[in-house]
C-alpha cells in the first residue's frame, strides 16, 4: 500500500491537461477554431509522433470526468460540419468518436464479465503467457524498441499518448510480440491514463489484442517501421528517451544496429545504458500468429451449438481470409498495419445488424435538442 505522498509523486502530469469545466471549454474552443481540420478529421489517421501540438482534440479526459458534456461537444461539431458538404463521416469522423464511446458503453453494460477473458462469451479465449519480466520491461520503457519505449515513457510522464501510439504498444504487448494478456495492459493504462475509462479501456484492449470486435490478428504494428514513417528524424524518441537523443537518425529506431563507435559518441551503450531488443520481432510475430490461429481454431471447434460460419478456402495454411474475403499472407501482414479498415468493416456490419433488429434512434433522441 502506497502513501498519498508516494501516489502523488508518481502521478503523471501533463503540461496542458488539468481539470475543470473552464479548461475543458477552453480546449474545446481551441480545437474547434480550425474548422477545416474538424471537417476532415479521420481516425485512425493522424501523426502519433506529434506532441507540440498534438494531432487530436485532447478532450477525452474532460469527457471522462464530466468536465465536458458529450452533447455540448456533439452540437459544436454539428454546427461546423453543416457548413461543409464533403466532411468526413462516422466511424472515422470526430462525431464517429463519440459514437464509439457510446458503443463501448453499451457493450460494457450488456456483456457479462466485460473486463476479463474468463466468463466473457464475446471474448476470444486465448492462451496468453504471463511473463512478469516482459510486463515490467514494457511498462517501464525497457523493451529495447525506442518507438514502443518512448510511447510508454510519454504515458508515465504525462498520462497521455496519441491513439496510434496506444495501438502500437497494445499490439506489442499482446499478439504482436510479448503475448501477454490484454488484461495486464488494461491495468497499466488504468493506472496512468488521464482519460482511463472502464468501458473504453477494456473494449479497446480487447479490440487491439484481436480478442473481440476486431479479428484480423495477422495485421501487426511493426515496432520500428510504423513510427519511422511518421517521424523519420526520431524527434518523438529524442524527447521521451533523452538518453538516445544523440543517436543519428539512421539508428534512432534501431540503436542496437549502430557500430560501437556511434554508440560511444552518443553516450549510450546498447546492452548497458539501454537494453537490447527484448525479443526478435520477426520471430516473435511468427510464433504469436501460429498461437493466435490455434486459439481461433479451437474457439470454432468449441462453438458446437452455433451455426457454422461459411468461409472461403485458404490456398494453404500460411494464408488467412480477412473480413472481405481477401487472401492475406504473412508476408503482407506488416504492409497493411494500422490502416483502420477493420474499423469501417465492423461498423458496417453493426449498422446492418442494428437496422435488422429494429428502428434506430435519431440523433436528437441520442443527444437531445439543441438549446438556443
Amino acid at each position: 500500500t502506497h502513501t498519498l505522498a508516494h501516489t502523488l509523486a508518481h502521478t503523471p502530469t501533463h503540461p496542458e491537461l488539468y481539470g475543470g469545466e473552464t479548461q475543458a471549454l477552453r480546449i474545446l474552443d481551441e480545437s474547434m477554431k480550425n474548422e477545416s481540420w474538424v471537417a476532415s478529421f479521420e481516425k485512425p489517421k493522424g501523426n502519433p509522433a506529434d506532441f507540440k501540438p498534438p494531432a487530436t482534440t485532447r478532450l477525452s479526459p474532460y469527457l471522462k470526468f464530466g468536465c465536458l458534456s458529450a452533447r455540448t461537444f456533439w452540437w459544436r461539431l454539428h454546427d461546423i460540419l453543416k457548413k461543409y458538404k464533403n466532411h468526413s463521416l462516422p466511424p472515422v469522423s470526430l462525431t464517429g468518436q463519440l459514437y464509439w464511446r457510446e458503443f463501448f458503453y453499451t457493450m460494457s453494460y450488456t456483456i457479462e464479465n466485460f473486463d476479463k477473458m474468463a466468463g466473457n462469451k464475446t471474448c476470444k479465449q486465448i492462451n496468453w503467457q504471463f511473463n512478469q519480466a516482459y510486463l515490467d520491461a514494457w511498462t517501464n520503457s525497457r523493451t529495447g524498441y525506442p518507438w514502443i519505449d518512448a510511447a510508454m515513457a510519454q504515458l508515465r510522464q504525462e498520462g497521455w499518448m496519441h491513439h496510434l501510439a496506444r495501438h502500437s504498444v497494445a499490439c506489442f504487448l499482446t499478439r504482436g510480440d510479448l503475448y501477454v494478456s490484454w488484461e495486464e495492459g488494461v491495468k497499466v493504462f488504468d493506472r496512468y491514463l488521464l482519460d482511463a475509462d472502464w468501458a473504453l479501456n477494456n473494449g479497446n484492449w480487447q479490440w487491439l489484442s484481436a480478442s473481440c470486435f476486431f479479428y484480423q490478428y495477422f495485421r501487426v504494428y511493426h515496432p520500428v517501421t510504423f513510427g519511422q514513417k511518421y517521424d523519420k528524424e526520431g524527434l518523438y524518441i529524442r524527447k521521451y528517451l533523452p538518453h538516445l537523443a544523440k543517436f543519428p537518425k539512421e539508428y534512432i529506431y534501431e540503436p542496437w544496429k549502430a557500430p560501437k563507435t556511434v554508440q560511444e559518441r552518443a553516450g549510450c551503450i546498447i546492452g548497458k545504458d539501454y537494453p537490447k531488443p527484448i525479443v526478435d520481432h520477426k520471430e516473435a510475430m511468427a510464433l504469436n500468429m501460429s498461437r493466435m490461429k490455434a486459439a481461433y481454431d479451437a474457439g470454432k471447434a468449441d462453438a458446437s451449438n452455433e451455426k457454422p460460419i461459411e468461409q472461403k478456402k485458404r490456398k494453404h495454411d500460411r494464408e488467412h481470409v480477412d473480413e472481405e474475403g481477401d487472401i492475406v499472407s504473412p508476408e503482407d501482414m506488416e504492409t497493411r498495419e494500422g490502416s483502420g479498415d477493420g474499423n469501417k468493416k465492423t461498423i458496417k456490419k453493426t449498422k446492418k445488424e442494428t437496422q435488422a433488429g429494429g428502428k434506430q434512434k435519431s440523433i436528437t433522441e441520442m443527444f437531445g435538442k439543441k438549446k438556443e
